[in-house]
This record gives C-alpha cells, structure tokens and sequence, in this order.
C-alpha cells in the first residue's frame, strides 16, 4: 500500500505541470506583438502593391483606346476603390480613434455601358 501511495505522489507534480500549461493562453506574449509586427509588415506591403496597381490603372486609362465601344473599363471607378482600400489600410495602421469605422461599399463593377451597339 505504501508503494502505490509513493508513487502516485511521483506523478502530481506533472500532472499540475501539465494542468497549469493547458490553463495558459495558448501563445506567447512576445510571439502575438511579433505576429502583430508581421500583420503590420504585411498591411505596409499590400499599400505598396496598391500604390503600384494606381500607376499602373494610370498607364492603362492613358493608354485606352478612344474608338467608340459598347463596353469599356471604368477607370475612374477603379481607382476610386483603390483610394478606398489604400484609405482603410492606412487607418488600420495609424487609427485616429479607438474604434474603427464601418468600411465603405466597394461597387466591383467596372464595365460601364455606353449603349452604342456594335456593326457587324
């Protein structure tokens, strides 16, 4: 009896280990401010990109041909989404108030109808 005593008293002390561990927020302090750093590197690399799709959006509006269509790509549209997106991650990154604001609409459609039908 006094063996089964002794050595279930061996066992407690990692059985609390293992019971304190399990209670631990899972992750580390230091590792969620570097998964913070890590989504604020990556927001920064997302803005770049957009600056580079804006002058791009500005080459392609420069560039679009001028001959009448039906359809064509609504670059003002376009570029009013991306001022938007650029906008929303810049207030992430340095918020003027402790609450986000509610993001506005994107409106995803930049094919724009002129109403004149092709001859064929």
């Amino acid at each position: 009896m006094d063996r089964t005593h002794r050595s279930t008293l061996a066992w407690r002390p990692a059985l609390a280990a293992v019971l304190f561990a399990s209670l631990l927020p899972m992750g580390h302090p230091a590792a969620a401010a570097d998964d913070a750093e890590i989504e604020r590197e990556r927001l920064t690399a997302i803005v770049r990109q957009l600056d580079l799709i804006d002058r791009l959006v500005g080459q392609s509006s420069a560039a679009a041909p001028d001959a009448p269509a039906r359809y064509h790509f609504d670059y003002p549209r376009l570029n009013a989404d991306l001022q938007r997106v650029r906008a929303g991650i810049r207030d992430y990154l340095t918020p003027q108030r402790a609450q986000p604001r509610e993001p506005a609409a994107l409106s995803g459609e930049y094919r724009q109808d002129t109403g004149q039908e092709g001859e064929r």
